[in-house]
This record gives C-alpha cells, sequence and structure tokens, in this order.
C-alpha cells in the first residue's frame, strides 16, 4: 500500500470507529437525510451531529449537497465497498499466518510421534 492508500485507510476506520457515525452511515446508506432530519436523531447538539457528518464527508463516505436552505447528506456505497476490500484483504493475511502456524503445529506433532 502506498502512504496515500494508508492515509485514506486511517481516515476511513477512524470515521468508522465512532458508534454514532456508523449510525450515520447506516440511515444514509439507506437513503438522502437533511443534516437536521439526522441531529434530531441524536441526543446531542446539531453541531456536535455536524461534526460527525463533517468527519464522515472528509473521509469519502457521504457526500452533501445544498437543497434550499438544507443540507441533504448521502452514502457513498462505493467507499463503505473499499472499506470492505481493505478487511478482506487482512482477512487474507491473517488467514494465511493461521494457516502456517498450523503448518508448523503439525510439523511438530509429527516429528514428536
Amino acid at each position: 500500500m502506498t502512504e496515500d492508500d494508508e492515509d485514506r485507510a486511517d481516515a476511513l476506520f477512524h470515521a468508522l470507529a465512532d458508534r454514532t457515525r456508523r449510525d450515520i452511515m447506516r440511515r444514509v446508506l439507506a437513503g438522502e437525510h437533511s443534516v437536521s432530519a439526522l441531529a434530531a436523531r441524536y441526543d446531542m447538539s446539531f453541531a456536535a451531529v455536524q461534526k460527525h457528518v463533517a468527519v464522515l464527508e472528509k473521509a469519502g463516505l457521504l457526500t452533501k449537497r445544498r437543497n434550499g436552505r438544507e443540507q441533504l447528506a448521502s452514502g457513498d456505497v462505493a467507499a463503505v465497498r473499499s472499506v470492505g476490500s481493505m478487511l478482506t484483504e487482512l482477512e487474507q493475511v491473517w488467514r494465511g499466518r493461521i494457516a502456517r502456524i498450523d503448518e508448523l503445529i503439525a510439523t511438530d506433532n509429527a516429528q514428536e510421534s
């Protein structure tokens, strides 16, 4: 992975590390929502929800557009898929490591027999 890829991964996982941001993502992936409608769903200030939305937008997980006075947020499915791809790559690395450990244990057991 390049340095830019690593920076993108850091931003994506940082954005998704927060429970509220993950919930916002679920909502905006299901359909476009105004930021004010999102804010009404949480027990926090409008400004706090705006900050969560900004983190998700900076990470590229959602996009905002203006419709009159409203800011509408929608999830970026391709960005979410890229997170899934990153996790799949990590899973493959760990599966390979586990397979090598299993081989070493089997070899060690065979030598003891």
